[in-house]
């Protein structure tokens, strides 16, 4: 590990860096800096950050054997909001799945990596009309680009704070990422979450086609307030 002298601390300003593990020489985490944060992970600072955990084992197990973590400095010289856009677009290019990184970049969900596409499905989708009673679930922090089918409907149907009566009405769970609805699922039940108190699970199937492609990549942003934090919504009741 190399110090950094205070000059060169103020010289960097905010940076992007990305840790590679010697063994495999490949990227295992993209970060945002400002400082000496380059240097934190082998300090120990991070260490408490339960939610890093594989960033962690990754950097324990490299050291194990008796390396060296090696460090590249992406940018440097940046501002804080363009350090955010580059370190987000590096995640989005190198993927997610290939990273230690828990969520995607900053504005991933609106302006991050997408096909023609998606764009498409962005900026031309047509309003969603509801016309029996839906479940809309947020995944935005779940949902990653060529998402698998299995782990988007993992990622959908777990675990939420739900009303149980409510839910019950329920004829179809739509799984939405940056407003568009992304799955149709026709819930065959909902469960109590047992590592979960207070949350529930349901199991259940695609949507037959029909009832699919009603739905499928139509927009449901108007159903969101800006600002809202709830990632449940309930409509066509």
């Amino acid at each position: 590990m190399q110090k950094l002298t205070q000059f060169t601390i103020e010289s960097l300003d905010y940076y992007v860096y990305i840790l590679i593990d010697p063994r495999v020489n490949k990227p295992f985490y993209v970060g945002k800096g400002h400082g000496n944060r380059v240097n934190q992970h082998l300090l120990g600072a991070l260490e408490t950050e339960l939610d890093e955990i594989d960033k962690i084992n990754t950097i324990h197990d490299i050291q194990k054997a008796n390396i060296e973590v090696e460090y590249l400095i992406l940018r440097h010289g940046l501002t804080e909001k363009e350090a955010l856009e580059v370190e987000s677009a590096m995640i989005d290019f190198i993927g997610i799945n290939n990273l230690t990184n828990i969520i995607a970049g900053h504005y991933a969900s609106e302006r991050g990596l997408m096909t023609l596409q998606d764009i498409i499905v962005k900026y031309q989708s047509e309003d969603a009309e509801f016309d029996e009673p839906a479940l809309l679930i947020n995944i935005n922090k779940m949902y990653h680009y060529n998402i698998s089918p299995e782990d988007l409907y993992d990622a959908t149907r777990k675990h939420w704070i739900v009303s149980k009566e409510r839910v019950d009405t329920i004829r179809i769970v739509c799984s939405v990422y940056a407003g568009i609805i992304r799955e149709v699922y026709v819930p065959k039940a909902w469960f109590d979450s047992p590592a979960n108190i207070g949350r529930s699970y349901f199991e259940g199937k695609i949507a037959p086609t029909q009832l699919r492609n009603k739905y499928l990549y139509k927009s449901v942003t108007k159903y969101w307030k800006k600002g809202s934090q709830n990632p449940i919504k309930y409509v066509g009741l």
